[in-house]
């Protein structure tokens, strides 16, 4: 089977089920002289290895190191992609998994990630598929991969619709009502009303002082005020920002009285035209450890955090 784009999800319950529908994919690739890439975590990367002929012309992507910040991965990605279509390729395989630490409290905005990429790589010639094992994998995140891909790929060559897919433009509005981080139970360490940049500045030096290292406040500093200046310029009502601290990470909240950005893709890719907004949105994602977009009726904030987002 071959497909100009599809996305599809790899939902398998033992390393024989992964095995069965990974090899034949990557075995096809190569036979069909496509540019063809495995980028697993290290346990799978050394299956899959295992199971393939010596010297195959498959490429192993760093493992681990692909999946860091959605709209990052989604840059680094279209980036190969275009080489690849540059160089002649008419096929491009991929096969990839996220990090089970991403299952938590980043899931939100790698659902996002997994939702936006469909419309991400059209008009690239790119058969994907992303692979989650059952075993580990929460029945809520399996939700979410059911409604993000089109299809399933199964052992056999067999490639099933998914029942549940839902279009990116309307999954990537949906309120998704992210977990909240601890840290918001206790009392902010600096709670802002209508801050101008100078104030949002110091606020932000001053919690990430003794807790993040330099390049880490830095980025902080940048993307604060990047949504602070959104939400002066795009928001309505009232802007209000409110900044936690914890031992290994600065949480910051942004919030306005408006809707949130009307782009489904906003943040995730980056603005096809600059002068009508969305630049910033998406610095906050490259930046950011993790990013919240939080829809809900009384108004929109965005949550951004720096040092670890990884606290269940």
């Amino acid at each position: 089977m071959t497909a100009a784009n599809l996305h599809e999800a790899l939902c398998y319950d033992s390393d024989d089920h992964l095995l069965a529908v990974v090899v034949p994919f990557l075995l096809g690739g190569v036979a069909a002289g496509e540019p063809t890439v495995v980028s697993l975590g290290p346990r799978n990367a050394a299956l899959v290895r295992a199971a393939l002929p010596a010297l195959v012309g498959v490429t192993f992507l760093a493992e681990g190191a692909v999946y860091a910040r959605p709209a990052t991965v989604i840059r680094e990605y279209r980036q190969m992609l275009r080489a690849h279509v540059a160089a002649g390729a008419g096929q491009i395989r991929i096969i990839g998994e996220l990090p089970p630490e991403i299952f938590g409290a980043t899931w939100d905005w790698w659902a996002r990630y997994e939702s936006a990429v469909n419309h991400a790589f059209q008009g690239f010639p790119l058969w994907s598929m992303c692979a989650y094992d059952t075993r580990i994998t929460p029945g809520p995140v399996l939700a979410d991969v059911m409604r993000t891909h089109p299809a399933t790929a199964a052992p056999g060559g067999r490639h099933l619709p998914s029942g549940t897919y839902t279009d990116p433009a309307v999954f990537l509005m949906e309120p998704r009502q992210p977990l909240a981080d601890p840290l918001q139970a206790d009392e902010p360490h600096a709670d802002l009303k209508n801050p101008n940049g100078t104030a949002t500045r110091e606020a932000v030096r001053d919690a990430a002082c003794g807790i993040l290292a330099a390049p880490s406040a830095d980025e902080l500093l940048m993307v604060v005020s990047e949504a602070v200046t959104n939400a002066h310029r795009h928001g309505r009502g009232a802007v209000r920002v409110r900044i936690w601290t914890g031992a290994d990470r600065v949480l910051a909240a942004i919030s306005d009285e408006g809707p949130g950005p009307q782009n489904p893709f906003a943040g995730l890719l980056p603005p096809r035209d600059v002068t009508r907004g969305g630049l910033g949105l998406w610095l906050t994602h490259l930046f950011s450890d993790h990013a919240v977009l939080d829809r809900r009726p009384d108004g929109f904030t965005i949550r951004l955090t720096a040092g670890n987002p990884h606290w269940c």
